[in-house]
């Protein structure tokens, strides 16, 4: 069998050597099954298991004479194997390798992907506890808001990326299927004992009611599981890309010794990866319209989901592996900046904190309509004003001296009041 879970780099999942090894291995699964259930000799399997085997190229030069991929795989392993080949593929019709070994194939990536989501936590969730109490600001529509914490934001990538674990998991087990029924699905010269056998062999579930093939409603959701994660994944990026803008400045790509950002202008440090994220999950999402699109199949089966899978499902494995590996190096490398933070919390002259001041006005008695009167007004000439000052204008506003004393006002501008709840978003996660 193939040693799918030492989690090879996953190209080489990809290349001709794994897939059509992974037919081999669905073609000797099915032999075993035959001859437990006595259907061929066993001494003919012990003969196929210890001869067979196959050629890349001499595969690839049969398949350009005979235009049929599995033939040429047939016929090279025949090859080898001599009289006892005549055992092998007894029954089956081609979608049964091909999508059984599928199958094997988007396993092992699946693996291989949530090996390394696995780093991706642990980054996340050490940056997270790092950045506990790293007050910043937080924006809604890209403008001010209130205070939140660096780690706080942290918190909520974290939570994200367990949930796309916990889809990834359930996608494992759904799309571990195969079909060993033969021609339009009907087991008409195929018993479904071998193809019981065969798939426990190979780690896999029989498909409940297959046709020629495996429905493709398993692949679009295999397809859109990675889309979703690699829009998690650019939402993240996305975030980077905007608080390493040069007027916020907050946080910022790791930018190595030696390394140019742009051939014009010497001063320029350019969020590269997190574009590069950005670009590739617009790939990715794209694959996923055309892994719907191949749901719909003429009658029992056709073959035009075949080429199409032959482009996205690398892509999608092979980017969203990358996706991850990248975002990553990104994460642990991270620059923060934490007295730009502060620099920005406070730009004039703290109007973030007017939530704050409109509640404490209304527990002392105004109306909320009047209150939000005077912290508006306040506010907007801050911010209308250079170097306005929004604490400074309601200080020294008489109507808010007439209710508030000077401590009540100072404890207004106080970020902990915004922090005290974050304990319990840390315990959800265990931070």
């Amino acid at each position: 069998m193939i040693e799918r879970y030492t989690l090879p780099e996953m190209g080489k999942i990809w290349t001709d050597e794994y897939r059509f090894q992974t037919w081999l291995e669905v073609e000797i699964a099915v032999c075993e099954a035959q001859a437990e259930l006595g259907y061929i000799p066993s001494e003919a399997v012990d003969e196929i298991k210890a001869k067979a085997k196959f050629e890349v190229q001499r595969v690839l030069e049969i398949e350009a004479e005979v235009r049929h991929d599995v033939i040429a795989f047939l016929t090279n392993v025949n090859e080898y194997v001599g009289d006892a080949g005549r055992y092998i593929h007894l029954g089956l019709t081609s979608s049964d390798v091909l999508d059984t070994a599928l199958s094997l194939q988007l396993v092992a990536s699946l693996n291989l992907i949530l090996q390394y989501l696995e780093d991706l936590i642990q980054a996340i969730r050490y940056q997270a506890q790092q950045h506990r109490y790293t007050v910043m600001v937080g924006r809604s529509h890209g403008i001010h808001a209130e205070p939140i914490t660096f780690g706080f934001k942290l918190a909520g990538w974290l939570a994200e990326v367990l949930r796309n674990r916990e889809r990834l998991v359930r996608l494992r087990q759904d799309i571990a299927v195969g079909k060993i029924s033969g021609a339009v699905g009907t087991y008409a010269n195929i018993d479904p004992k071998v193809e019981a056998i065969s798939c426990q062999i190979l780690g896999l579930e029989p498909d409940t009611a297959s046709t020629q093939v495996i429905s493709r409603d398993r692949h679009a959701e295999f397809v859109q599981q990675l889309a979703i994660l690699a829009a998690s994944i650019e939402r993240f990026a996305v975030e980077i890309r905007n608080l390493q803008r040069t007027d916020v400045l907050e946080v910022e790509e790791f930018f190595a010794k030696g390394q140019k950002g742009s051939s014009a202008m010497p001063h320029k440090r350019n969020p590269i990866r997190s574009e590069r994220l950005t670009g590739m999950a617009r790939i990715i999402r794209s694959h996923a319209v055309a892994a719907v699109e191949n749901i719909a199949l003429w009658h029992e089966r056709d073959i035009s989901h075949s080429s199409v899978e032959r482009v996205i499902l690398p892509d999608c494995c092979i980017l969203t592996h990358f996706m991850i590996k990248e975002m990553t190096e990104l994460v642990k490398n991270l620059q923060v900046y934490p007295q730009n933070m502060a620099r920005n919390m406070n730009v004039y002259g703290g109007v973030i904190f007017s939530q704050k001041v409109l509640l404490t006005l209304v527990e002392k008695g105004l109306s909320r309509e009047d209150a939000y009167k005077i912290v508006q007004s306040c506010a907007h000439q801050a911010w209308n004003t250079p170097n306005g000052n929004f604490h400074d204008l309601i200080s020294n506003d008489a109507r808010v001296k007439e209710l508030l004393s000077s401590d009540e006002i100072e404890s207004c501008f106080d970020p902990k009041h915004h922090l005290k709840h974050l304990d319990t978003i840390y315990q959800r996660l265990d931070i």
